[in-house]
Formats: structure tokens, sequence, C-alpha cells
């Protein structure tokens, strides 16, 4: 008998590794060579401090999600309430007893890792947000009791990480809210008024912000107004992207940043570095790469038939593609600098952190997705 449900077992786990996504699994892949050779660069063609950590990140979070998706996509829906008061309890931590850096308070101690909870809290907003619309019926969506749990369960969050101060994150954290309720199937007139509602409200908005946002604002309108100063990084990374030119300067040849012109090139800025060394045609197969991964996290979705597995897989997908929008257009100077990480690519343990869960559970969306959520 034991032996019988050892094979079993083994089947099972035989089976689950066969389900898995190869083309995602190889894009993560992909992705994760193409980061690594990057952080080799930006420690000047050795294995430094970042390249080591970049690399050991990364085997132990892409084992991670190999483990958590073969978890039934019934116990992600179990934990959704669950997983998201914990990150909230966590971010409340974090204002009193976080570990302060660089004039924010964003980051717990966890003695093997400094972890960032609201990097963790744009996953788990969709965890929540899926569960609670799943199985409710178009004109539950819609009612007033299901618009105010929403905007509740997507501002509590929002207000404590603008607390840190942290605006940039806290804006991705509310966008990958409000993609869950786009494709719940909220009336069009609530997104079409809240918008109205933002832009009316800007200019008392932008009174509220600090004085360094209110710089970075600024500095995106007109960057050579303080090009020694706030101005420098954004002129330094478009130089550094148009000096990459079609082909490239080549691996380990990017004279902005080895001339140490272009600061923290290794975190929101790792497009840059990138971009300078291989070119257009580097990134646009960098994008292609992406492309690709986000169309297969949609893909999971469609032919998931748990209501659930389809809206995480839908708003993560279109979360990623956010992310990676607002990222590149940030370094291209097209949007203002708002702190936003490359998925992957990007230096930061928290942030592929997330990253990875997120597709772990769209990896077991995959696996399970013949299962369906009563």
């Amino acid at each position: 008998m034991y032996l019988q449900n050892k094979l079993e077992n083994k089947i099972s786990l035989f089976n689950k590794i066969k389900k898995l996504d190869g083309i995602l699994l190889v894009c993560i892949v992909l992705i994760g060579v193409i980061s690594l050779a990057t952080m080799y660069s930006t420690d000047g063609g050795r294995i430094l401090f970042h390249t080591k950590s970049h690399f050991l990140k990364f085997v132990i979070f892409t084992s991670l999600m190999l483990v958590i998706s073969f978890l039934n996509i019934r116990f992600w829906f179990s934990i959704g309430y669950l997983s998201y008061l914990i990150i909230l309890a966590m971010l409340i931590w974090t204002i009193h007893f976080g570990i302060t850096a660089s004039g924010s308070q964003r980051w717990i101690d966890l003695y093997f890792i400094n972890i960032q909870p609201s990097e963790l809290m744009k996953i788990c907003i969709i965890l929540c947000l899926a569960k609670f619309f799943h199985r409710k019926r178009l004109e539950n969506v819609n009612s007033l009791y299901s618009v105010i749990i929403s905007l509740v369960v997507i501002f509590l969050p929002m207000s404590l990480v603008i607390i840190q101060p942290d605006l940039g994150t806290s804006l991705l954290i509310s966008i990958s809210g409000i993609l869950v309720l786009w494709f719940a199937g909220l009336n069009h007139k609530y997104f079409f008024y809240s918008f109205l509602i933002s832009v009316i409200s800007l200019p008392f908005i932008i009174s509220f912000l600090k004085p360094y946002q209110k710089l970075r604002v600024l500095t995106f309108l007109n960057p050579d107004r303080d090009p020694l100063g706030a101005g420098y990084q954004i002129i330094q990374s478009k130089i550094a992207v148009g000096s990459g030119g079609i082909f490239g300067k080549g691996f380990l040849k990017g004279t902005q940043s080895y001339l140490e012109f272009l600061p923290e090139k290794h975190t929101d800025f790792i497009f840059t570095l990138f971009s300078e060394e291989f070119g257009f045609f580097g990134s646009v197969f960098l994008l292609i790469i992406y492309s690709i991964m986000i169309y297969r996290i949609i893909k999971i979705g469609v032919i998931s038939r748990s209501y659930f597995a389809k809206l995480f897989c839908y708003s993560f997908g279109t979360s990623m593609f956010v992310y990676i929008i607002i990222n590149m257009s940030m370094v291209l100077g097209l949007l203002p600098i708002v702190g936003s990480p490359l998925p992957i690519m990007s230096y930061g343990g928290s942030s592929m952190l997330a990253t990875m869960l997120g597709l772990g559970i769209v990896m077991s969306a995959k696996i399970h997705s013949d299962q369906s959520i009563a």
C-alpha cells in the first residue's frame, strides 16, 4: 500500500512537471540570463556583490516558483484574503519598526533577507480581489457594496505605502487592484468618472506632494533646468540609450556606465545599460521575450476553468505589461522617475520574489487549468 501511494505521488509529480508551460519557463530563464549578464556588466566585468547576489536570488526564487507552482490553484484561492491581511500587517510593522534607507522606511529585516512588503502587496492585492469577485454576478460586481469594499482594499495599502514614503509603488499597487476591477466587469463609467476627477484634482494633488516629488515632476517636464542635480540621472540615461544606436557598443563596452556617468544603473535603470551595450535590436529582442511571457500568462488565463485563475492571470499579465512600460518610459524620459523596477532584470530581492510568486501562481493555474473552484 505504501509503495502504491509512493508510485502514485511520483506519477502525479511527473504529470505536473509535464503540464508546466515550457515557453513561459524558457522566457523566464532567458530574461534571467540576460539580467545576470547585464548585472555582471554593472560590476565592471567582474563577479562582485551585485552579480553574486542577483544570481543567488534568481536561482532561489526560480526554484521557489517551481515549488509553489505544484500547489493546487485552490490553495491560492483559499489564502487570498489571508495573504492580503498578512502583507497589510507587515506594511504597518514597516512604518513603526522598518529599516530606513535613503530617507524611506520600506524594508523589514528578516535576518536572512531584507524584504519590502509593498512589492509583495502588488501580488496579494490581485489574489484578494480575484477571490472577492470570484463567482460574483455582473450586477453584484457593480453594486455599491462591491465598489466600496474594492476601494477600501486598494486604498488601505496605498495609504500605508505613501507614508513610507513611496508614491511610485503605491500607484503600482493601485494599478494592480484596478486591473482586477476592470477584468471583473466593473462598469466603465466608474473608470471614466475616476479619471475625470483625477485630472480635475491634479493641481490639488501636486500641492500635497513632498518637495522631492515635486522636483521629479518638474525635472520630467524640463530635465535641463538642473542638469547636474535632479535632472542628471535622466539626462545621462537618455544619452546612454541614444549612444547604443542600432547594434549597441558591445558587451562590457558601455562607456556611460563604465565611466560612472550613470548612477544606480543596477536597479531601476538596468535597461539603460542593456540598451547602450546591445542597442535597438537588443532592446527589441528583450521586449519580444517580455511580450511572449505576457502572452503566455494571458493564454493560461484563457484556458483555465476557474474564474479566479482567469482574473489572476489577466490582471497579473497586464500588471507586468504596465510595470515594463512604466520602467522603460521612465528611463527614456517619457514619464517622471517613480521607482518602478524592471521585472526580473532589476536588482532587488523583494521585486524578484514578488514577480516569481506571481509567475508561480500562474504556473499553478496552468497545471490545474482543468479544475474549477466552487
